[in-house]
C-alpha cells in the first residue's frame, strides 16, 4: 500500500474542507491551487461530501482525500470519487483493511499510547494525532514519540496559524491539518478571493508549509 507521505509529498499544511455544494467545488480548487496549497481533505459530513471530492480530484492539480471516513462502505465511496487518500478520526480495523485492499494510503486517528500500538500491529507509522488541542497537544506528541520514535503525527483539530509553526517545528510530526485558511461560512458564501488569501498567506508565514516528506522517518 502506498505511504501516505508519498501521496501528500510537498504539502505539510492540509486544509480540512467542509463543504455540501457542489457548485462550489471549482472555486474552491481554484482558490486552493492559486493560493499555492494545492491540497484539501473532504470531510464525509454531508450527503454531497463525494461529489465534491469527485469534482476536485478531476481537476488535476490537486492532492485530494477523503476525510471523517469510518466505515469500510464510506472507504469504497471515497475510492470510487477519486481519493487519493484516506483520513479517519479513529482506528477501525475494517477501514485499515479496505484501505489496503485498494491501495489506498490511510491516516487513522489516534490519541493514546494503546491506539498508537494498535496502529503499529497494522503496520501504520504515520497516523493522524486527533483531536490534536484537546487531547494535550504538543505536550502529549512529545510524550508519545519518546515511547513511539518510529511514528510520525499529523496533528489534527483545533489547530490554528498561529499555533502551525510549532508544531511543522516538532520532529515528530509529519504535516498537520486545519480548517482556518477553509472556513465554512467563507465557503458558503463563495469568497474565493478571501480563501486565496488565506492559503496564500499561510504558505508564506508557516515554515515548512511546503517541504518535502519522507515516507516513514521523523523530522529533525
Amino acid at each position: 500500500m502506498t505511504h501516505a507521505a508519498e501521496v501528500l509529498g510537498r504539502h505539510r499544511v492540509v486544509p480540512v474542507v467542509v463543504l455540501g455544494d457542489v457548485d462550489r467545488a471549482d472555486g474552491l480548487g481554484e482558490a486552493l491551487v492559486r493560493g499555492g496549497l494545492p491540497v484539501a481533505e473532504v470531510t464525509f459530513r454531508s450527503p454531497d461530501a463525494a461529489a465534491v471530492l469527485r469534482r476536485l480530484a478531476d481537476r488535476g492539480d490537486l492532492v485530494v482525500g477523503a476525510g471523517t471516513v469510518l466505515t469500510a462502505e464510506q472507504v469504497d465511496l471515497a475510492h470510487r470519487s477519486g481519493a487519493g487518500f484516506v483520513v479517519s478520526p479513529g482506528l477501525s480495523v475494517a477501514v485499515v483493511h479496505r484501505c489496503r485492499a485498494l491501495g489506498l494510503p490511510v491516516l487513522p486517528g489516534v490519541s493514546t499510547a494503546s491506539e498508537i500500538m494498535r496502529a503499529l500491529d497494522q503496520g501504520l507509522d504515520l497516523v493522524k494525532f486527533f483531536p490534536a488541542e484537546p487531547s494535550g497537544g504538543l505536550p502529549a506528541i512529545s510524550a508519545l514519540a519518546a515511547a513511539f520514535p518510529q511514528v510520525t503525527f499529523v496533528p489534527t483539530g483545533g489547530i490554528s496559524a498561529r499555533l502551525a509553526p510549532d508544531y511543522l517545528a516538532h520532529p515528530a510530526v509529519a504535516a498537520v491539518g486545519g480548517s482556518w485558511m477553509v472556513p465554512p461560512d467563507l465557503l458558503r458564501a463563495g469568497r474565493w478571493d478571501e480563501v486565496t488569501d488565506l492559503c496564500a498567506t499561510t504558505v508564506a508565514a508557516v515554515p515548512g508549509a511546503l517541504e518535502p516528506l519522507v515516507p516513514g522517518t521523523v523530522r529533525g
